[in-house]
């Protein structure tokens, strides 16, 4: 069997960027595209620009709805949402600060205890957010709660193991975090700047979210090339809730 031929550090090519929804040219720095692939207009890499397309196509009404996303990165699909979305409302989470409804003018939301009513959120949008979450299945359930009949959540999130089943890394035990695996963070845009990876997710994430919260999510795997989407964990998960 051949072995698998790593993408090129340089590469450059021409195609339209569902981000600036425009002509754009992409271009590899390196040879992990998912950070590296970037558009030379608004800076976008893979997952952003697969998770707007997956928006525009999926939800073309976003502009009129009430959009929730969780730590948003304020550039790129972040960006464009929060311009063009009256209704957009970002939030992050201040572990320290729990009760305090926003820190430093920031909305402050946990995932697992959100403040949203019952049927008000058309969108929730999370970005590389649910590998962290502590406990997911209650997230999921909480998404489910406050989307509204006909909304849906879009997300990324590295499906590291692939066919594999999911791995839990860590748990809160007696109030405590405990790390059932050698800890690994990801950057993070509040706090110390850190992340605790919680869970390694595989393909089985499907059946957690319907467990959770009796919805279904489809996964999708977009390569396009014409849209500047190539790159290991570009999967783009959509969950729905019906309609009745």
């Amino acid at each position: 069997m051949n072995a698998a031929v790593e993408p090129a550090a340089s590469f450059t090519t021409a195609g339209h960027c569902p981000v600036c929804a425009g002509p754009a040219e992409f271009v590899a720095t390196g040879p992990w595209w998912r950070d590296s692939f970037g558009c030379t207009g608004c800076g976008s890499i893979p997952r952003e620009r697969a998770l707007m397309l997956t928006i525009d196509r999926w939800f073309p009404q976003w502009r009129e709805a009430v959009i929730h996303e969780s730590s948003p990165c304020h550039r790129s699909t972040s960006a464009r949402l929060a311009n063009e979305c009256p209704g957009y409302i970002g939030s992050q989470f201040f572990e320290d600060f729990p009760d305090t409804p926003q820190v430093n003018g920031i909305r402050n939301e946990n995932l697992e205890r959100l403040s949203f009513p019952d049927a008000s959120v058309d969108l929730h949008v999370t970005q590389d957010v649910f590998e962290h979450v502590l406990d997911p299945d209650v997230a999921f359930r909480e998404i489910g709660r406050t989307l509204r009949p006909g909304g849906m959540h879009v997300f990324t999130v590295p499906l590291v193991n692939k066919h594999r089943p999911s791995v839990t890394r860590a748990r809160v035990e007696n109030g405590e975090i405990r790390n059932l695996l050698p800890p690994e963070y990801h950057g993070n845009p509040v706090g110390d700047g850190r992340a605790l990876v919680v869970t390694d997710w595989g393909y089985d994430i499907c059946k957690r979210i319907y467990q959770a919260s009796g919805l279904f999510t489809h996964m999708l795997h977009i390569d396009d090339l014409h849209h500047g989407i190539r790159a290991e964990y570009i999967e783009i998960l959509v969950t729905v809730k019906p309609t009745n």
